[in-house]
C-alpha cells in the first residue's frame, strides 16, 4: 500500500495520472471507482442512500459502504 501512494504522490500532472490509471487498473475498475466517488459526494451533500443507488446502477450495499467509511473520518479531502 505504501508504495502505491507513494506512486501517487508522485505523478504530478494528469496526463500522467490518466496513463498510470489506465494501465494499473482494468476496464471494470476504472468504471467502479469514479462511481464510488461519486457515492461520496452525494452522500456527503445529503442524499438519501436510496437514490443514490438507482441513480449510479450500484447495490445498497455499495453506498451503505460509503457510508460507513465517512462516518470513520474518511474522505474529508471530498
Amino acid at each position: 500500500m505504501k508504495d502505491l501512494i507513494d506512486m501517487f504522490l508522485s505523478i504530478k500532472n494528469k496526463q500522467d495520472m490518466e496513463n498510470f490509471l489506465l494501465g494499473i487498473l482494468t476496464p471494470k475498475e476504472l468504471e467502479e471507482i469514479p462511481k464510488r466517488l461519486q457515492i461520496v459526494k452525494m452522500l456527503k451533500k445529503g442524499t438519501v442512500q436510496h437514490e443514490i443507488a438507482e441513480k449510479l446502477g450500484v447495490g445498497i450495499a455499495t453506498v451503505t459502504r460509503g457510508s460507513k467509511e465517512i462516518k470513520l473520518g474518511r474522505f474529508k479531502v471530498v
